[in-house]
């Protein structure tokens, strides 16, 4: 699709690990210490996030809230394990009508557009800010263990992690 690289190239998007491409647009001066104290970290951070066609982000977890705000494409599906390790899913964008959601900190989640002929740019923003080393992406074997108690979610465990 000729408007994901118009998007790509004028928001001078990268590749991330985790899938899709990114850019950071801002990075907070303000800094703060963690709550252990040990660590000072800026006040937020906020990226542009692209995923398109079959491309997903893998399951992943950071230590900090982020949210993420829907700008345009199709609609994008969170999924994640609540706290009581239920699989759960966010619907974003203009079918949902739901524009923003925030992850809770040290959550497993994946993301992936709800359409493989689709795209959707999001907006997320981390607090406080996003460090990579703050960023994990899961092990398929180590969610299977820890997740793995239905059909449904080793179905999106595997779907959702790169070999």
């Amino acid at each position: 699709m000729q408007e994901i690289h118009t998007l790509i190239d004028t928001l001078h998007l990268l590749p991330h690990p985790e899938g899709g491409h990114y850019r950071e647009v801002h990075r907070s001066k303000t800094i703060v210490k963690d709550l252990n104290g040990a660590l000072d970290k800026s006040a937020y951070t906020s990226i542009y996030y692209l995923l398109s066609g079959k491309d997903f982000s893998s399951w992943h977890q950071i230590t900090s809230d982020e949210t993420w705000y829907f700008h345009i494409g199709g609609d994008v599906l969170i999924y994640f394990f609540d706290e009581n390790q239920a699989l759960q899913t966010i619907q974003l964008g203009l079918v949902s009508k739901i524009f923003q959601t925030t992850i809770p900190a040290n959550t497993w989640f994946a993301a992936k557009p709800v359409s493989e002929n689709s795209f959707c740019l999001v907006s997320c923003a981390v607090v406080p800010g996003f460090e990579f080393g703050d960023f994990k992406i899961a092990k398929r074997d180590q969610l299977l263990k820890e997740f793995g108690s239905s059909i449904a979610n080793m179905q999106m465990i595997e779907a959702l992690t790169r070999a």
